[in-house]
C-alpha cells in the first residue's frame, strides 16, 4: 500500500528554511557538498527519494568531500560527548571489555597512521568484536579500495541519520 502524501517529517524538512535545513544536513553527514546537493533535491515527495538523492551525493563526493564527511566522526570506542548519535550509533562498545576497548584504540591508531583518517564502519547494530574484526580485516586494504569502503559505509550512516530526521513527529 503506497501513501500519497509525503509524510509529517519529510514535510517537515522539506519547509524548514535553507540553513536550517543544511544545519540538520550538516549535522547527519559533515561534508558540505553531500549537504548541498540534498538541499538542491528538496522538495522529496518521499524518503526513498531523500535516500536516493544522498546516495547520488555520495557517489559524487571527492576525496577531499569524503575527508571532510569522515572528519565529522570519532573513532569507534570513543563518540563525541554530548553526540547522541554517535553515542547511539556506537552503542555496540559500550559495554566492551577493558582489552577490547584497547584493541580498539590501538587499531584505530595504526588504520589512521595508514590511511590517514579515523577507521569509519556503519556501527549501528555491531558488537565491539564485529567492529574489531572489520578493522583487522580492512587495514590490509589499499587506500583506493578503502576509500570506496569507506564512501558505502557513509552512505549507510547517513541513510540512518536521515531516516530520524524524517522520521520524527
Amino acid at each position: 500500500m503506497t501513501s500519497t502524501s509525503t509524510p509529517p517529517g519529510l514535510a517537515r524538512f522539506n519547509a524548514l528554511e535553507e540553513h536550517a535545513a543544511f544545519a540538520a544536513l550538516h549535522e547527519a553527514c559533515a561534508s558540505t557538498a553531500w549537504a548541498e546537493r540534498l538541499l538542491a533535491a528538496r522538495p522529496c515527495a518521499t524518503p526513498d527519494d531523500l535516500y536516493a538523492a544522498s546516495d547520488a551525493a555520495m557517489a559524487d563526493l571527492s576525496a577531499e568531500d569524503l575527508a571532510e564527511a569522515m572528519a565529522g566522526h570519532p573513532p569507534i570506542g570513543r563518540p563525541k560527548p554530548g553526540d547522541p548519535a554517535s553515542a547511539r550509533e556506537q552503542r555496540g562498545m559500550a559495554g566492551a571489555s577493558e582489552e577490547l576497548k584497547t584493541q580498539m584504540l590501538e587499531l584505530n591508531l595504526a588504520y589512521q597512521e595508514k590511511f590517514g583518517h579515523v577507521f569509519l564502519i556503519c556501527a549501528t547494530g555491531r558488537t565491539g568484536e564485529q567492529m574489531r574484526d572489520a578493522v583487522k580485516e580492512r587495514i590490509g586494504n589499499a587506500p583506493e579500495q578503502e576509500r570506496e569502503i569507506v564512501r558505502t559505509e557513509l552512505g549507510k550512516i547517513n541513510r540512518i541519520r536521515l531516516a530520524r530526521i524524517v522520521e520524527e513527529d
